[in-house]
């Protein structure tokens, strides 16, 4: 294990807050560490355009009780961008490659959007190393088909991101796109501060990262999107308890999305919180807090 960072953008500071990389599968990635190292670890995977800092409210919050780790996906934050390994299976063999390196066997896994969406995968895959899911501002695999046809125009803006060549020129060199994306997943009343966006709007200049965004989108396009429309998830079951929290005001991950029934899953529950948007932990990370105490306390 390498816990030599790379140094091309500064870190931002939070009191805490231990840095290093753990290498999986030859792919460097950072990772952020907080909390008690007794306590029961939960692995946090962020959505786009964040990294680690998007829990940057959640983290004191849950500190005191659990072993917090931030895993910064490839080509996020301060991870490596590889030439490859963007779809969603490819990030789950990551994530998975790196418990392995830290040595952890079980862990509860806290996803938000993109995040989120990973944790599906790796519920399905290998529910055995997982003791629950907390999966924030993101459908999940199995729903109905009427609200996907509904709602699918929501996610216009991923045209701009998604396409070989397009998207990462779109992502590098418009930073007030990301600034528009992450503003409009907000209510008026929880506006980012200024410092923040400019972190998250900035970590898109670098070749690697805006090359990450652009592929980690196309990948749902060509292998997820079509998984969804043919229902080949029906196969799948999730055994692992699973709690998806979603907002109201959400423009993108709608309620309708969020809903449960006929899902194979022995034990997955949704719910909608009143006057939120798409960022749950910086929109109301107490609630965020409350759940993963409810789902992950021993």
């Amino acid at each position: 294990m390498d816990d030599q960072l790379p140094t091309h953008r500064p870190l931002p500071e939070l009191p805490g807050v231990r840095h290093r990389v753990v290498e999986a599968d030859g792919v460097r990635l950072h990772l952020a560490e907080a909390g008690v190292d007794t306590g029961t670890p939960l692995l946090l995977l962020h959505g786009f355009p964040q990294h680690w800092y998007a829990w940057r409210h959640v983290l004191p919050l849950l500190a005191g009780e659990f072993r917090l780790l931030c895993l910064d996906l490839p080509g996020f934050g301060w991870s490596e961008a590889p030439r490859r390994g963007y779809t969603t299976d490819d990030r789950a063999d990551l994530v998975l490659a790196a418990l392995d390196r830290l040595g952890l066997e079980r862990v509860g896994l806290v996803g938000h959007d993109w995040g989120a969406w990973t944790g599906f995968e790796l519920a399905l895959r290998a529910p055995g190393r997982f003791t629950g899911l907390l999966a924030l501002n993101m459908t999940h695999p199995w729903p109905r088909q009427r609200a996907l046809l509904g709602t699918a125009w929501r996610f216009w803006y991923t045209a701009l991101l998604e396409y070989p060549g397009i998207g990462r020129r779109v992502i590098r060199h418009r930073p007030e796109l990301l600034g528009y994306l992450l503003r409009r997943g907000v209510p008026a009343e929880s506006p980012w501060p200024a410092e923040e966006l400019a972190e998250y709007t900035a970590a898109g200049r670098e070749p690697g990262a805006a090359r990450a965004g652009e592929r980690l989108h196309w990948g749902f396009v060509v292998r997820d999107i079509p998984r969804l429309a043919l229902g080949r998830f029906r196969h799948r079951r999730l055994t692992v308890p699973t709690l998806v929290l979603g907002g109201d005001r959400d423009p993108v991950t709608r309620p309708a999305l969020l809903a449960t029934a006929g899902a194979p899953a022995d034990d997955l529950r949704a719910e909608v919180l009143p006057g939120c948007g798409h960022f749950l932990p910086h929109e109301r990370p107490e609630e965020v807090a409350a759940a993963a105490r409810r789902l992950f306390r021993p």
